[in-house]
């Protein structure tokens, strides 16, 4: 029952001390240990997880800003209230240099200590709340890196470069595919705050009772469901970026209490009396005419204005049709990478095809196309014959109501084999010995069929 509570540890030489804030503490609901110098303290640390540290500075063998000295040596530590006399406030900002949370003058008054302890178990919920928010986004960029060298992609660049610095809203614009949450992340990786957590949310995904409560946060009881306090995303994306992916679904009703915390940079939780600050950068996107949704009641022109400080315009595929080949590259790069296999190259007559093709998914559909085309493609080359499958079944993906074309005929099990044998044979640099561990069959089964199939090896001797 205890582990559930917050494990308080007070360090100080006088034994009234320690007694009183001890039973003061507990009472509140803290399992308190005391320690009556910074040297104990260490060893305590040692043993046991401790949430929040409230120490004197002035003790015998190690004093308090000796403490802080070796918990600043640590990866993990707690966080660290310091008790200071009225005429010794110079010792506190000393100790707030050196890693302390917060200082309280002694004598403190109990309702203070419980005010400075409950902010700081606050603030540890909600960096272990961001942790598990990047632990769960990280890796999901793959192929997370802008590509391309034409001019309308050296603009994007141009304008990144004068934003990344400032926490300007940026309001990014374009059609489905075209980047634009890998744009907001470029954005966040080039700012000062890059370390600070990224979290991005797609307003069109979740009810607006849901969105509510996912973007401004509730305390326990607020409504049915609210089982626990939830601080929400815009104070967990305090120090960093909050990225709101098609925020032209944000219902009516919700945009000017959206508008309120864009402005005042604060949110009123659900079942708060007080707002909180947030120290977040703003970036927002949609694929759709915000002006004609303002035009036509469906977005409020306060929060368009206060969202289009300034404006991202990403080009369609079919608009940098010359990056094509290198964004194909890479995305054949990174596959390879992903699957820890070779990289394959993309023969001239694939790349016609992918010249060619309408792209009206952008470069998320060149990305899912490549990545049907390298799974089909048995060799360490893409032909055009791997890329037309694949482009069928984009196109089909990106218009469902599009005809069925008409099936191919049913290949010949012997061609499948030849095909198959040959490829392996490729595979294996012209070695029957790797072609038959390939194909997973014996080395004389290996030699009938390339009798059978007339199969020159053409590679290098055994």
């Amino acid at each position: 029952e205890t582990m559930d509570k917050p494990h308080i540890l007070l360090v100080d030489d006088e034994p009234n001390q320690l007694v009183t804030i001890s039973r003061i503490l507990e009472r509140h609901g803290y399992v308190v240990s005391t320690a009556n110098n910074g040297a104990r303290a260490i060893e305590m640390l040692n043993r046991e997880h401790v949430d929040v540290l409230v120490t004197d500075l002035n003790m015998p063998v190690m004093d308090g800003l000796e403490l802080l000295q070796e918990l600043a040596k640590r990866d993990t530590r707690p966080a660290t209230v310091v008790l200071t006399g009225y005429g010794t406030i110079q010792s506190a900002v000393d100790a707030m240099k050196h890693g302390a949370a917060d200082y309280l003058i002694k004598p403190c008054n109990p309702d203070e200590l419980k005010l400075v302890i409950a902010r700081q178990l606050e603030l540890h919920a909600l960096r272990r709340e961001v942790a598990v928010l990047r632990r769960a986004t990280k890796g999901q960029g793959r192929g997370s890196v802008l590509v391309g060298s034409s001019d309308v992609m050296q603009r994007v660049y141009e304008l990144i470069e004068s934003l990344a610095r400032n926490k300007t809203t940026v309001l990014i614009t374009g059609a489905s595919g075209t980047g634009k949450e890998l744009v907001a992340r470029t954005l966040h990786e080039r700012a000062p705050w890059s370390a600070g957590p990224f979290i991005a949310v797609n307003c069109g995904a979740v009810s607006e009772n849901l969105l509510e409560s996912q973007l401004f946060g509730h305390r326990r009881g607020a409504f049915t469901d609210a089982v626990e306090d939830q601080e929400g995303l815009f104070l967990a994306a305090h120090g960093g970026t909050l990225f709101l992916d098609e925020v032209s679904e944000i219902p009516l009703g919700l945009q000017v209490k959206f508008l309120r915390a864009i402005e005042e940079r604060e949110v009123l939780r659900l079942g708060d009396t007080r707002p909180r600050k947030f120290d977040t950068r703003i970036i927002a996107a949609t694929n759709r005419n915000l002006q004609e949704d303002v035009a036509e009641g469906r977005f409020r022109e306060d929060l368009y204005y206060r969202l289009n400080v300034v404006e991202v315009t990403l080009p369609t595929l079919a608009e940098r049709r010359e990056d094509i080949d290198a964004l194909a590259d890479h995305f054949v790069q990174e596959l390879a990478r992903s699957y820890g296999v070779a990289a394959k190259d993309l023969s001239e007559e694939a790349r016609r095809s992918l010249r060619n093709h309408s792209w009206p998914g952008n470069a998320r559909e060149l990305q899912n196309v490549i990545e049907r085309a390298f799974a089909l493609s048995d060799a360490r080359r893409i032909e055009a014959e791997d890329i037309g499958p694949a482009l069928r079944s984009a196109s089909r993906s990106m218009d469902p109501s599009a005809p069925e074309p008409t099936a191919p005929p049913v290949e010949k099990l012997d061609d499948m084999e030849r095909k198959m044998i040959v490829a392996a044979l490729r595979e294996a640099g012209g070695n029957k010995n790797a072609a038959a561990r390939l194909l997973g069959i014996d080395r004389q089964r290996l030699y009938r069929r390339l009798a059978k199939y007339d199969i020159e090896p053409g590679g290098k001797p055994d």
